[in-house]
């Protein structure tokens, strides 16, 4: 019999990439979205029509975070997140044939401002403020409750490489000849990365980390994410929260370098966060992509033996860019 395999929310480059190798491996995909095509999420029944049965279930689900942390941003980003979760919970819950395993997107920003050692998922020093507050709630959605049908993996995913805002953005930076290192410091307070959610938290010091440029950057090639969706997949052992990042982590400053290099720009201006802050809002970006620290190490995919196709960023980075000019 043909595999069935759902996503919940199928259409940006993670959701395309993973229906692509999904449908290579045999599977008959199906998405639910805002528009279908195959089931809405505010259509319940047709929810569970598709969930009842499959044998994979992949939420990938809520706003993109590239854009400012705006208050109506914010309560989108909350709450995109939380209600297709929810309709998903309810779905599995309530199928006679539940999914084998359900995998649920999450974020690596859950993890604290790391300087001195990567975070793993035995890590439970847990950041505070908005992004990890929404990490948080999604989460404790995601796990809420009995499914005993069900293995859960929740995907706690670093920036990921490939046709994606992000990486598109540090291209962008290197190629304009201000892809030099990026230095917090002193900016007027606000209050966009202020706690949100159920369990709202307030940021430690949301602004002026002095780091010096070298804020760690965890990433992961797009190819080795759905790579370690197949993995999770045939692993039953595996559960729980898992760190979708590559063996590999850079700084602010590596990571800069690399990016120059790569575009062939044999400069690149440094900035601080007074030059960051009304550059990011013309293009409608948080600064905090490139001056929060994420240092995260994939200890359980490592353990069990996934092989990272990318394991160093310079490759991984000219993949890409080869691939956006092809």
């Amino acid at each position: 019999m043909t595999r069935r395999a759902v996503l919940g929310g199928g259409s940006g480059f993670l959701g395309a990439a993973l229906k692509d190798a999904l449908e290579a491996d045999g599977y008959e995909v199906s998405v639910i979205g805002r528009n279908g095509p195959d089931a809405r999420w505010d259509d319940p029944a047709a929810i569970l029509r598709l969930v009842d049965g499959a044998d994979l279930l992949v939420g990938l689900a809520g706003k993109a975070i590239d854009c400012r942390f705006t208050d109506a941003n914010r309560d989108e980003f909350l709450r995109s997140r939380l209600d297709t979760t929810r309709a998903l919970h309810d779905a599995v819950a309530k199928a006679a044939n539940p999914p084998t395993v359900w995998m649920n997107a999450s974020s690596a920003t859950i993890y604290r401002y790391a300087l001195d050692r990567a975070q793993t998922e035995a890590d439970t020093d847990f950041d505070t403020g908005f992004s990890p507050d929404v990490a948080l709630a999604w989460e404790e959605e995601f796990f809420r409750g009995e499914l005993p049908g069900t293995r859960r993996v929740a995907m706690r995913i670093t920036i990921v490489l490939g046709d994606g805002p992000a990486t598109d953005l540090f291209f962008r930076l290197a190629r304009w000849g201000i892809g030099g290192p990026q230095f917090d410091g002193w900016w007027f307070p606000h209050r966009r990365y202020r706690g949100i959610g159920p369990h709202p938290t307030e940021p430690e010091q949301p602004l002026g980390k002095h780091s010096k440029g070298r804020q760690k950057f965890s990433w992961i090639h797009i190819d080795d994410l759905v790579g370690a969706v197949r993995f999770v997949r045939d692993h039953p052992s595996i559960e729980g929260p898992v760190n979708f990042s590559a063996p590999t982590q850079t700084d602010n400053r590596g990571l800069m370098a690399t990016l120059r290099r790569v575009v062939g720009m044999p400069v690149g201006l440094p900035s601080w966060r007074f030059m960051l802050e009304p550059a990011m809002w013309v293009l409608r970006k948080e600064p905090e992509l490139v001056l929060k620290s994420r240092w995260v190490a994939p200890r359980v995919l490592a353990d069990a033996g996934y092989e990272f196709a990318y394991p160093e960023l310079e490759p991984a980075l000219r993949d890409v860019w080869e691939q956006s000019r092809s």
